[in-house]
């Protein structure tokens, strides 16, 4: 519950009754209600006022005489100053107040306090004391344009009590206004501290969520800075890597002169690391444009037929050298897609490699192409929507081995970059842990997607969507 100028009380206020407010513990509405019951029942008129003098509710019923006195300025002005000395009488806590008014009536103003402090003010009337039987010289004398003996007929008309009752009345509607304050302090301190409760849980809610961005930020930040590091050191590496390759090319092919079969050996050990040692410098730098966004792709039409054939092609040696065996299978028919020609080959590359390295002697690796339709967006995820959902035709591309396979548990992690299933420092298979994490992204860049599921009775299935109708 709020207070009339908007403020809400003071939780401590509250708890400590110091400043509370009449108004801010009744519902005027249902004030009103209350007060309307006691004049049905008694037939005298109630006002109900803050301890500030405001008018917080009323049942006022204008007696007949009082009317005929408003006729006649002398009489309205008499009463508007009767009125207003009542409004602004403030009662003794201990001891109610009557104000006698010159038409022979007489206000009843009781203090209202709660928890031993005033509030407020009850005014009960006005209202014709049983004893007064005639005309009060004082009525006649302050409306004298009026006639007597209609003052005589409708003065007595008036609700008439003895002091006592509306003492007693008095007494009752403290009683129950207490009742009331008590009820309206308890749902107003319950209600505030709930609310303490919920900015203190939204302001520890802040506290975190700043946390959480300022962290993020030097995550960001760190994670800006890490790649602009890879990118600038893989380029300073690769120049005079490139150097190294060169020369050990042309040593090995004797125009620096002939070597030993030994020195050959050496030379074409480090011809061979040096271009290990390139491709990885190479993996650096595309993670590091596929992180920034740098990455450009070269679009044109792609014929995935000749993407895979050029993979296999280039495999072929190794898997032979593995004793692997390298299928692959697409229909003549597919349709080009628009796309970097080079990055679906990388990527396609990557994959195959992978399957071959972590194939034993003796299995397969297959790489097979269909067209094929896709639902968009979230619904694949929805059986009931996928039905209805809208689809787009894209080229699936799958990778299948027989080799070792990926855990279950392992599969959502893969992607990650220079992550490893096998991190220990004694693995059997060499690798970055960034061939899977670049083809990701070079598959994302396409609009497309990458999954991985397990190929039984053994091996792992890598499958690329690729749309169709990828904007150029």
């Amino acid at each position: 519950m709020k207070r009339d100028d908007g403020l809400e009380p003071n939780l401590e206020d509250l708890t400590t009754t110091k400043n509370i407010r009449l108004e801010d513990l009744v519902d005027r509405d249902s004030l009103k209600e209350v007060i309307t019951s006691f004049v049905n029942l008694f037939g005298i008129s109630v006002r109900l006022f803050s301890s500030e003098g405001d008018l917080l509710a009323d049942a006022v019923e204008q007696q007949e005489v009082c009317k005929v006195i408003n006729e006649y300025p002398d009489g309205r002005a008499a009463c508007t100053a009767t009125i207003s000395t009542v409004k602004h009488t403030v009662p003794d806590p201990t001891q109610d107040t009557v104000h006698p008014c010159f038409s022979g009536a007489r206000y009843h103003i009781a203090a209202i306090t709660y928890d031993g402090r005033y509030v407020g003010r009850i005014v009960l009337g006005p209202y014709l004391p049983a004893e007064v039987k005639e005309l009060p010289g004082s009525l006649l004398t302050t409306v004298r344009e009026a006639p007597p003996s209609r003052l005589q007929q409708l003065l007595p008309q008036m609700p008439r009590a003895r002091v006592g009752t509306v003492r007693n009345i008095a007494e009752h509607m403290r009683g129950i206004l207490d009742l009331i304050l008590f009820s309206g302090h308890k749902a107003l301190l319950t209600s505030q501290m709930h609310l303490a409760s919920v900015r203190e849980s939204y302001r520890e809610l802040q506290d975190k969520n700043q946390r959480l961005q300022d962290a993020y930020d030097k995550l960001k930040e760190l994670d800006r800075l890490k790649s602009n590091f890879i990118a600038t050191i893989s380029h300073e590496l690769r120049t005079p890597l490139t150097s190294i390759i060169g020369y050990s090319e042309m040593m090995s092919e004797g125009i620096a002169g002939s070597l030993t079969d030994e020195q050959l050996e050496f030379v074409n050990t480090i011809r061979d690391k040096g271009e290990q040692l390139l491709t990885l410098i190479m993996s650096l730098l595309d993670l590091s444009k596929l992180e920034s966004g740098s990455l450009a792709l070269v679009k044109s039409d792609v014929d995935i037929r000749k993407s895979l054939d050029d993979v296999v092609s280039l495999l072929k040696p190794n898997a032979t050298k593995a004793g692997v065996q390298l299928h692959v299978d697409v229909p003549a028919a597919l349709p080009t897609i628009r796309g970097d020609a080079n990055r679906i080959r990388q990527a396609v590359l990557n994959l195959a490699e992978n399957a071959i390295k972590f194939t034993p002697s003796g299995g397969q690796v297959s790489l097979s192409a269909k067209l094929a339709q896709q639902v968009l967006d979230d619904a694949e995820d929805d059986i009931g929507f996928a039905l209805i959902a809208p689809t787009r035709s894209v080229i699936e591309i799958r990778v299948a081995d027989t080799g070792i396979g990926i855990p279950e548990n392992e599969r959502e992690k893969i992607f990650t970059p220079f992550y490893q299933v096998d991190s220990s420092s004694t693995r059997e298979y060499g690798g970055t842990g960034l061939g899977l994490s670049i083809v990701q992204r070079l598959i994302h860049a396409h609009d497309g997607k990458i999954s991985v599921e397990p190929n039984h009775p053994k091996g792992s299935v890598f499958i690329l969507k690729i749309p169709v109708d990828l904007d150029a």
